[in-house]
C-alpha cells in the first residue's frame, strides 16, 4: 500500500519475517506530511515489528521524530515494537542530538532488520 503528497511518500511492505511490516519513507516528514506516517503506523499497531526505513527521508523535524516516538510508545504498550532503518544525514543528526537514536532500535537497511541481523552500532 502506498500513501503521499508531493513532499513525502509512504509505502507499506511486508517484512522478511511474519509479523514484520517496513514502512519506506521517501521525501520530507514534517508538521505537513506526519499525518501519512502516523495512518501508516495505526494501521500497522498490531504488527510485532514495524521498521520504518528512512533512508529516502531528506528531512524530519521535531512533528515527525514525535510521531515515531508515540508510535514506539503505543507498539510497545501493545508488545510490538518500532525500529528505523537507514537513518543518514542530515536526519541521523536529529535522532542523535533529541538523544532518540538511544530508544530505537537501528538497522543499516530493511533487508538487516528483517532478516534478524542485530543492529547497528
Amino acid at each position: 500500500m502506498e500513501a503521499g503528497d508531493l513532499r513525502l511518500r509512504v509505502e507499506t511492505r511486508p517484512g522478511g519475517r511474519p509479523g514484520t511490516v517496513v514502512l519506506m519513507l521517501d521525501g520530507e516528514l514534517d508538521d505537513d506530511t506526519a499525518v501519512l506516517l502516523r495512518n501508516a503506523l495505526e494501521e500497522n499497531v498490531g504488527a510485532e515489528r514495524v521498521v520504518v526505513d528512512c533512508s529516502g527521508l531528506r528531512f524530519c523535524d521535531s512533528t515527525g521524530l514525535n510521531v515515531l516516538l508515540h508510535a514506539r510508545s503505543r507498539m510497545l504498550a501493545e508488545g510490538g515494537r518500532v525500529e528505523l532503518s537507514g537513518l543518514h544525514p542530515p536526519v541521523d543528526r536529529m535522532f542523535e542530538i533529541t538523544g532518540a537514536r538511544r530508544v530505537f532500535r537501528e538497522y543499516a537497511d530493511p533487508g538487516t532488520a528483517s532478516d534478524g541481523r542485530r543492529p547497528k552500532a
